[in-house]
Parts: C-alpha cells; structure tokens; sequence
C-alpha cells in the first residue's frame, strides 16, 4: 500500500512539473524515459522513415552460400547518444549512398515517431549527422542562461528552437535586416540587442523616425540620435565622413614593406593597435520605410541622399567597423530604388510575424523556401517569435526573452560612462532626461580611442 501511495505521489510531482516547470521536469524524468524510447524505437524508425540501406553485396552472397536469410536494411550507426538540458543529442555515422539531407527531410516523421518536440539537423563532417532533439516546448517560456559568454561583439540575442543560444555576431554577419508586423515583436528584440551592446565598447547609433518613442527613453547610451528624416540625412552623411577618416588612419598605418610582419598587415580597424583602434559603431534604423517614402520633390531628393548614404555605409561600413541593423516592417521594391540594392547587403535577416508571404519574401525569398514558409506560420499568439538566417541559407526559429522598457532603460543608464564620443557626430549627442542627470554627476565620456 505504501509502494502504491509513493508511485502516485511520483506521478502527480511528474505531472505537476510538466505542466508549471517543463526544464525540472525534463532533468528528472523526460531525459531517461526519452532516451530509453529512442533506443529501443531507433530500428524501426530508421527503416519506417526510409533512413537505412540494404544490405551490401557481399552480405547477400555469405547469406546465400551459408543457405541463411536475407540480411536487414542497415541503419545508420549511433556514435553517442548525449542528454542536455533541453532535449538529446544524437551522433550518427551514415552508411554508404546516404546524404545528410534525407535526416533534413526526415526530421518532422523523426520527431512524431520518437514522441518529441523538435528534431534538427546537421552535418559535423562527411559521413556524420547530429539530430538535436528537443524535449518541450523551449520557445513557449523563453529562459536565457543565467550566464551567456560575450566576446567583443557578439551578444546573445534569443533562444533557438534547439535550445541553443542565437548569437548577434557582428563580426561574422556585419550587417542584418530586421522584419515584421505590428507587435510582432521587433520593438523587444531591439531592445534586447541595445541591452546586450551597452555594457560593450560600441558606439550606438539610432534613428527613429517615430519622433524617437523607441529609442529616445535609451538615449543615455547613444553617441547619436535622429529622430526625423531631416536630422537623419545629416546624420548619415556625418557617419560617411566619419568613415572616411578612419579610412585615412587605416592607410596611414598600413606601411607595408618587406621587413613588416604578416600579421601586422591590416585593412580594418581590428588589426590596428589597441591606443590607435577606433571604437566600432553599430547603426540602428527603426522603422526603414519612414526614411524611404516620399511625398514632394523636396522629400525625394532627401530620400535618395538617405538611401545612398545606407547603401554607401553597407558597402564599406565593414572594414572601417560601421555595422547596420536595419528594421522595418516591409523592405521591398516599392520603396524606390536603390532599396534592392541595400538589402542584398544586409547579410543576417530576422523576420517576426508577417502578415503576407511577400513580406517573408523579402526577407528569405532569395534564401531559403522553407525559411519563408516558417515565417508565414509564426503564430500572433507568441510575440518575439521569429525565423533568422542568413545568407548561406541555414536558418532557425528563435524567440528573444521579453525585456521590458524598463530595463532597457535602466541598464543603458547604467552604462551610460561607457558612450564614446566621435566629433563628426557630437552634433546629434541625444539631451539626457533631466532624471537621469539629478543627483548624479556624469562620468566622462569616452573617447573612440586615441583617434
């Protein structure tokens, strides 16, 4: 009577975690039960999924000398099986003739036929496959690791759908195209990449053409600020000559001559010395279309200024350590020309819930078809929810976590020592809110370096 008391107060605990703290009860239940269902499914799934081989020749000739049955379709074979926190990781070595895009293909009947979440996969080398099974839901309570490793300009972003941390690269993906529909959630992402820069040593550049209601309230943290097309096109054309210039040091320190060391060589801002390195700058435009629309002649001749400046800052920006993060909730021909040509610049793409499949066109449409697809399918029900890639065509959905106004705020006043000071955009220096200067005595900015 006793045992049967404790097995039902088991299950009830089981089933109470489940519901209320799904990562407790994955570690203490999910991962074994999971792991014993793919080990014991992992034949039959193969062969119902079309992932083995037949037999090989020589197999079938020893069978049939040997007067023995016809030998089983292989499977592929498990390296190792590893839990994690979210889900299980599974190694395989495939056999003969197969490719590592029929598990790709494969991956929804995977996880039907292994009662899991989510399967992914990928290719580790030739010959090996790793299938990321989640399992539950790592997207429906976003929890970020308590502590995410940063290194320079790499800021973790959002939670993949495999329970792996999104990372914001700049280095590796220079410039990105944010899109999506009204509260779709892009306003939360951006406030959680400006959260994730302010404490590193970046200058942040933000325009917002909706009189600055987004990014205004994180001022304490800009070196520049337009919040109308008109201080927008001087901006743009201030950060161009602040380009050049550090274009010119870049040559002047170059000096190649045969007794110069390799590694001394350089044709960015990274390889300079650290007294001589300019401090990067990361661009933020909120809303795109705001900068591209037109409605006089006046406006138009503005608009090309703007959209050549952008054009000119993602076409050279990289090396001189400019980098854009370009939002908006459409980003197509309609908004004139020269638009095609900034996007096929913009390397990264994220798009939050649209509401037509042009709109997910724009963003994937010459990347990847199923990334389109997975974009159309967002749900409305879960803001911050999104699909990003980039120009290789790997994709993944991912869900920022939910960081308030507040936050943001408070963790750009924090950081507020940190905003580096650039001359040709001292002009557009944000005005800090009076609460933010009462009772406080403001350290010092910083300078971009010695430059």
């Amino acid at each position: 009577m006793d045992a049967l008391w404790v097995a039902l107060l088991v299950v009830v605990v089981a089933l109470l975690l489940r519901w209320l703290r799904p990562t407790w009860y994955w570690l203490t239940f999910g991962v074994t039960f999971a792991a014993v269902r793919v080990l014991i499914r992992y034949r039959s799934v193969m062969d119902a999924c079309g992932l083995t081989v037949p037999p090989s020749r020589w197999r079938l000739t020893l069978a049939r000398v040997a007067n023995r049955p016809v030998p089983e379709a292989r499977s592929p074979r498990i390296l190792w099986l590893r839990p994690t926190a979210t889900g299980l990781v599974l190694r395989l070595k495939l056999r003969p003739g197969q490719d590592a895009f029929d598990f790709s293909a494969s991956s929804d009947r995977l996880r039907h036929s292994f009662s899991l979440h989510n399967v992914v996969s990928r290719e580790i080398r030739s010959g090996v496959v790793e299938l990321r099974m989640t399992g539950y839901d790592v997207l429906r309570r976003v929890c970020m690791p308590a502590v995410a490793p940063r290194d320079g300009l790499r800021v973790p972003v959002a939670l993949r759908e495999d329970g792996e941390v999104h990372y914001r690269d700049y280095r590796q993906v220079p410039h990105a195209l944010n899109v999506g529909a009204t509260q779709s959630g892009k306003s939360v992402y951006q406030r959680t990449l400006v959260a994730g820069l302010a404490p590193q040593n970046v200058a942040l550049v933000g325009i917002d053409c909706k009189n600055g209601v987004e990014l205004a309230p994180l001022a304490a943290r800009f070196t520049a600020l337009a919040d109308n097309p008109d201080v927008a096109v001087d901006l743009l054309a201030a950060l161009v000559a602040y380009m050049g210039r550090v274009y010119e040091l870049i040559r002047a320190e170059q000096r190649i001559s045969v007794g110069l060391p390799d590694a001394e060589i350089t044709a960015d801002i990274w390889d300079l010395p650290a007294h001589l390195r300019p401090v990067p700058v990361v661009l933020l435009v909120d809303e795109v279309a705001e900068l591209a629309l037109a409605a006089s002649k006046a406006e138009e001749a503005r608009r090309d200024q703007i959209v050549t400046h952008l054009v000119r800052l993602s076409q050279l920006g990289r090396a001189a350590g400019i980098y854009l993060e370009i939002c908006g909730q459409r980003f197509g021909s309609e908004l004139g020309k020269g638009i095609t040509m900034l996007r096929a610049q913009l390397t990264g793409r994220t798009a939050h819930r649209v509401n037509d499949e042009t709109s997910a066109n724009m963003a994937f449409g010459d990347i990847s078809p199923d990334a389109v697809l997975a974009a159309v399918q967002i749900d409305k029900d879960r803001p911050g929810t999104a699909v990003a890639g980039d120009s290789s065509g790997g994709w993944s959905r991912i869900r920022a976590p939910h960081t308030t106004l507040r936050q943001a705020v408070d963790t750009c006043n924090a950081q507020a020592h940190r905003t580096p000071s650039i001359p040709e955009l001292e002009p557009f220096r944000p005005a800090l809110p009076v609460h933010v200067l009462i009772g406080k005595v403001q350290p010092k900015a910083t300078t971009a370096g010695a430059f």
